[in-house]
């Protein structure tokens, strides 16, 4: 690719943006563009890279050195931190013209676009030349969406045009297997309707981890928008804790509505949660831990926390319990540390390696209370308990950062 002056600019999304000491600085999310006259096409400015935490920032195509298909290196490590801020007239490739329905050629076929390409040219400026789109209302072949050709720059009508009606299918196969916590950031830089297009063409369990990721603001603007049954599958694809909080935000009677149109088995944790007072361990908790019987071999407790959708401080712990293993379970007896599973036979049984040394914590216990039992036993998670010692859920230091940041922590963290 460094060879070529032409760059599909989709091909571009999530790769490494290297300084010239071949350290990493970031990772490409988008391109930004302005237009010109219409006898002149549009010149790319340059690229948005976010960096640490999550925190994007923009970089003059003049600094781009080289690409190819695994890194775009830079002609100098210095860089404006400046969080990246649209300006009027400048276009986002990705977030706002690919999924666009446009008319093409002189027959003003309509299309979508798929793909939008950068040149350079003998100034050294690189310059939109091509576009990737998908023809609609021609003969095509059964199984075929569209006919697929690519168009000069200059045979397109309606890029320019304010986003109208686009859909997002393409936008997300360009971003491919972008984490939640890096697609929502995204999300958050993109116009509110483009915001809503994505959201909708998210898959349930997509959509409610990305939701997971979001400020609550942004979190009810998206739902409020969705059709009730939508988001009532979207909440059963969510951790019942942070299910919870979403509904907390929303009117009682709505709530109420959402709630029955879950399923009851979906349904009956988050709504347990709901009803312990805020800024307690009952609140904060998650109801599905990893739980199984003392008589479960250590073998089935590494096969359980390996579980791709267990967050690291979840996997750290195994609750043993005697039946039922569901929250709420029977008498709870232990934890017991991955590490300790880590050392020990894999046929030997889980009671064997139970620590009840460390003393659960109880569903009214206030934050500070959590906070200080997670910090003099340096446990990344803790068990939660009601009044006849059942296991109700787990305490993670994730959950406990979300209550102690402020509100807005994740807007400030991207200034």
């Amino acid at each position: 690719m460094a060879a070529a002056n032409r760059v599909f600019i989709a091909r571009l999304a999530g790769l490494p943006v290297i300084d010239p000491n071949g350290d990493q600085v970031g990772r490409v999310r988008d391109v930004v563009i302005r237009e010109r006259p219409p006898e002149r096409p549009p010149v790319v400015l340059g690229l948005v890279v976010e960096i640490q935490h999550r925190r994007r920032i923009f970089v003059p195509i003049g600094r781009m050195l080289s690409l190819d298909a695994e890194a775009i290196v830079l002609s100098t490590g210095t860089l404006n931190l400046r969080r990246f801020e649209q300006r009027a007239g400048e276009l986002l490739v990705l977030g706002e013209l690919l999924d666009r329905r446009i008319t093409v050629g002189a027959e003003q076929t309509t299309a979508t676009v798929m793909d939008v390409a950068m040149e350079q040219i003998r100034t050294r400026d690189w310059e939109i030349s091509r576009i990737a789109v998908r023809e609609h209302g021609r003969p095509r072949l059964p199984g075929r969406r569209g006919h697929l050709r690519q168009v000069d720059w200059s045979e397109a009508t309606g890029l320019a045009r304010p986003l109208g009606e686009q859909g997002a299918e393409h936008l997300l196969a360009a971003l491919g297997t972008m984490p939640p916590a890096d697609l929502a950031t995204l999300m958050l830089d993109l116009p509110p309707q483009r915001r809503q297009e994505v959201a909708a063409a998210l898959d349930d369990d997509r959509l409610a981890d990305v939701l997971q990721e979001l400020p609550e603001e942004e979190q009810i603007e998206i739902i409020t928008r969705l059709d009730e049954e939508r988001v009532a599958d979207v909440l059963e694809e969510m951790d019942p804790d942070d299910a919870a909080d979403l509904l907390a935000e929303l009117p009682p009677e709505e709530q109420e509505r959402l709630l029955m149109l879950m399923t009851p088995a979906e349904a009956a944790p988050v709504r347990r949660l709901m009803n312990y007072a805020e800024g307690t361990a009952g609140s904060l908790m998650t109801s599905e831990p990893v739980i199984l019987g003392p008589d479960a071999t250590i073998a089935e407790a590494l096969a359980r926390i390996r579980d791709a959708k267990l967050t690291p401080a979840l996997a750290s712990q195994v609750y043993v319990c005697r039946p039922p293993a569901a929250t709420p379970t029977g008498r709870y007896l232990g934890i017991a540390h991955f590490q300790r599973l880590l050392r020990e036979p894999p046929s030997d049984l889980l009671g064997a390696v139970t620590d009840d040394g460390i003393d659960p914590l109880r569903t009214d216990s206030p934050i500070t209370a959590v906070t200080r039992h997670l910090a003099t036993y340096n446990l990344t998670a803790c068990p939660v308990v009601d009044e006849t010692d059942r296991l109700v859920g787990a305490v993670t230091v994730d959950d406990i950062l979300d209550a102690l940041l402020p509100e807005d922590w994740r807007e400030t963290g991207r200034d």
